[in-house]
Order: C-alpha cells, then sequence, then structure tokens
C-alpha cells in the first residue's frame, strides 16, 4: 500500500480503575515485612495466578526464594539473583520459541507469564531478610539485577542461542547484519488484568532467530522493557541501549497502540502526558534526560517508513505517521499537526503520543543522534495494534485469560513484526 499521512493526536486511553488490594510482602518462610509495589500487589488476584499455573511458570519465584535461603553471603545471593533472572527470560524466550517442555495449557506465544514471574520474584528479593543482613542500597541492587537479567537486557549482542528460521545454528561474525528490537510489559492491568502486550511477545519471539535479508542472514536481538516512568528517568533506555546500538544495522522500538493498524511514527516529543504507569504514577513534564541544554523538542525516524508501508506485511495496514501535538513558536495551546511539527515549537505528544512509547522512541532515538549515528544507523519506532480478545470474552471481571481469537490476533501481530523489521533490513541493505 501506498504511504498514506494521517491526522491522529494523542493517543486516548481510560483511566485505571482502581487499586489492587494489598498482597503480602512474599510468600516464603525468610520473607520479611518489606511492602509490595503496586505490581507486586496485583499478583495474587486470581487471574495472574492462573497464567502461572497455567504455563508452568509458577515455580519460579518459590525456586529463587529456596536458593536465596542458602545463600551466606551478599555475593552469593547477588549470583543467585543474576543466574535465575537470566534463566526466567532464557526460559520465556525458550517458551515463545517452541523449545523445551510444554508445561501447562497456555499458548507458547504468551508474554504475560514472563511479566508475572518476574514480579514473583521481585517481591521474594524485596521481602527477604537474610541472616548476614544487607543494606538497602545492596537491596537494590539485587533487585536491579534482577530486572535486568530477567529483561533479556545484559545479553543482547552478541547471543549464544543464535538459530536461523530452520532451527541451524548461525555463527557469528562477519556477514551477519544485527537488528536490535524492545517492547514492553502489560500495561492498563487495574482496567483489566488478563492483559497481554504484543511487543513483549514479539521480543521473545524474535530474541535470538534469524531473518533472511537481501543482504544475507541478520540477526535479532531483543529486550522488554517496564511501564514505569522512575525506570525511565533513571536511565533504563540509555543504560541499556549505548553498548550496542553502535554494533546495530537497524534498530526497532515496538509497543502496542492504536486498535486494527500498525504505525510507523515519523516523530517523537519530548513531553510525558501523564498517564499512569504500572505503579499508578503520572507524571506531566518535559522528558528527563542527560545534557538538558542541549536536548531537542522533536526527533525523528530513520527507518525507511515509505518502504516499510509499501511491503505486503500482514492483515492489518501499516501507516506512516506524521501528526504531532505542539505548542507552536509563540503560542500557548497545543495544536494538532497532521504534517509534523513546526520550526521552534515546544512537544506536546509525537506521532506516538506522550507516554511510555513515545519516550522510548525519543531516548533510543536522541541517543542514536548523540552517538553520531543519525545517517548511518535506521531506526525509530512501531505502534502495533492493540491485542484484542474475542467476541463474547471482553468482560475483564468474568472473560477468560485467554480465548481463540486473543491467540490468533497475537501470532499474527508477532509475525507482522518480524515482516515489518525484514522489510526495514531488506530496504537498508548495502
Amino acid at each position: 500500500m501506498n504511504s498514506i499521512r494521517v491526522r491522529i493526536g494523542v493517543l486516548g486511553f481510560a483511566l485505571l480503575a482502581g487499586l489492587a488490594a494489598p498482597a503480602p510482602a512474599s510468600a516464603s518462610a525468610d520473607s520479611g515485612t518489606a511492602t509490595a509495589t503496586v505490581e507486586e500487589q496485583r499478583l495474587d488476584r486470581a487471574v495472574p495466578q492462573e497464567i502461572l499455573r497455567r504455563s508452568g511458570f509458577d515455580g519460579m519465584a518459590p525456586e529463587l526464594a529456596e536458593a536465596l535461603s542458602r545463600a551466606r553471603s551478599y555475593a552469593q545471593a547477588r549470583g543467585i539473583v543474576v543466574r535465575e533472572g537470566a534463566e526466567l527470560w532464557r526460559r520465556a524466550v525458550d517458551r515463545a520459541q517452541g523449545r523445551g517442555p510444554t508445561d501447562g495449557d497456555l499458548s507458547r506465544d504468551d508474554d504475560r507469564p514472563l511479566y508475572w514471574a518476574r514480579l514473583g520474584m521481585t517481591r521474594e528479593v524485596r521481602g527477604w531478610q537474610p541472616q548476614f543482613g544487607m543494606s538497602d542500597r545492596q537491596r537494590a541492587a539485587l533487585l536491579d539485577a534482577l530486572e535486568r537479567t530477567s529483561r533479556g537486557q545484559t545479553d543482547i549482542l552478541p547471543h549464544s542461542r543464535l538459530r536461523s528460521s530452520g532451527g541451524t545454528p548461525i555463527p557469528h561474525g562477519k556477514g551477519v547484519r544485527r537488528i536490535v528490537v524492545t517492547g514492553f510489559d502489560p500495561f492498563t492491568l487495574d482496567r483489566d488484568v488478563r492483559i497481554s502486550n504484543p511487543s513483549g511477545a514479539t521480543a521473545l519471539a524474535l530474541d535470538g532467530t534469524v531473518i533472511e535479508t537481501a543482504d544475507g542472514p541478520a540477526r535479532v536481538e531483543t529486550a522488554v522493557f517496564p511501564v514505569r516512568w522512575q525506570d525511565f528517568a533513571a536511565g533504563t533506555v540509555e543504560r541499556t541501549l549505548r553498548p550496542y546500538l553502535p554494533k546495530a544495522d537497524l534498530f526497532a522500538t515496538v509497543s502496542q497502540g492504536r486498535v486494527g493498524r500498525f504505525d510507523i511514527e515519523r516523530t517523537n516529543g519530548a513531553w510525558r502526558g501523564g498517564f499512569p504507569d504500572n505503579e499508578n504514577i503520572g507524571r506531566t513534564e518535559t522528558v528527563p534526560v542527560t545534557d538538558p541544554a542541549t536536548q531537542p523538542q522533536w526527533t525523528s525516524t530513520t527507518l525507511p517508513y515509505e518502504e516499510i508501508v509499501a511491503a505486503d506485511t500482514g492483515r492489518f495496514p501499516v501507516y506512516d505517521n506524521t501528526s504531532v501535538t505542539e505548542i507552536p513558536a509563540g503560542g500557548t495551546e497545543p495544536v494538532v499537526r497532521p504534517d509534523g511539527p513546526t520550526a521552534g515549537s515546544v512537544a506536546r505528544a509525537g506521532g506516538g503520543g506522550n507516554y511510555l512509547s513515545n519516550e522510548i522512541a525519543y531516548r533510543a532515538t536522541l541517543l542514536r543522534d548523540r552517538l553520531g549515528l543519525h545517517d548511518m544507523l535506521p531506526g525509530g519506532h512501531v505502534h502495533t495494534p492493540v491485542l484484542q480478545f474475542g467476541a463474547g470474552n471482553t468482560d475483564p471481571a468474568t472473560g477468560a485469560v485467554t480465548d481463540p481469537e486473543f491467540v490468533r490476533n497475537r501470532l499474527d501481530i508477532i509475525a507482522q513484526v518480524r515482516a515489518i523489521v525484514t522489510a526495514a533490513a531488506n530496504a537498508t541493505s548495502a
């Protein structure tokens, strides 16, 4: 299909409906009395427990608790946390790609077991009280290590599990292009705790795989990010991507966007719109970055959007979205600009809105530019369709955690992201 310019303002989301009931800080015998986070408090609801049980991931947190109970020093504890976090990511990737045992009856493409299992593990670490004692700073470091390893953020390139589409190991080195793709956790969980995020599912499905391009094989490496304002302010995007963007040939940050369509977001804005994150915290401010004196209001994609939109990538339409919301130079009120920002304007929403999907796109492309890679590294943001449950299964209070249409929609979105990445790689081949 031909490139289509569309007029779309800020992404519309319903407000979150209430907080979860408090949950115990931990289920292990060694647990202390630390307060669980808002995300961890949702863990004891029926739906998360069903997802864990039906995926076979319900044992991950108890296994971590048992291992920590045998730790006799902080160094041992850190080693355990790093090992178990990496194992959670490996197990989630293997499950999504059809390797390993089929525990439970949830479809393998489901991203939710990774999310809920991680929260069970962080709750164990948060509440654990070792006999040798541990400072708040040490506990925070353990939680950080668990977050990073269980999100695939520490092993992006190279990758020891590199496989071709036929399962044959592919050697590293010259001649193999490198593509980085990122996804997100589920979000708006107080509106519907059953929610899955197709961008996270895509990250699991693509990690370590190889796609064939006009220039030969390209390996895809992925990571998943939290839906939390504070983590982004603390630099999780930059810390994760800075070592790898100079080694990459293409990158795509991916998140869930609008109903029934993909969008290649042309422009990203330096503004947080205040929508609550997974901790039910909102932020309305300029995106906080290092060296704010040189911070631009806008960054742009360098993905080959025309070629992507023109390619036959799947059943969902793909749009080149050029719309932004700005305060014009000398103005005071936000204005929607269908064809992108005007000179001297102040950002109020990029093409992808002003939530964390816009922010990861802004941060990743700003990092690309600050590394001097704007003209050398194709990269930008892809918004997937909203992942929808099947007809008759839309009530969050009474609906099933999965259904055939839900699975089909997720599989189709994953396949189309793969096709979009392939089209981008072909369009940017040497």
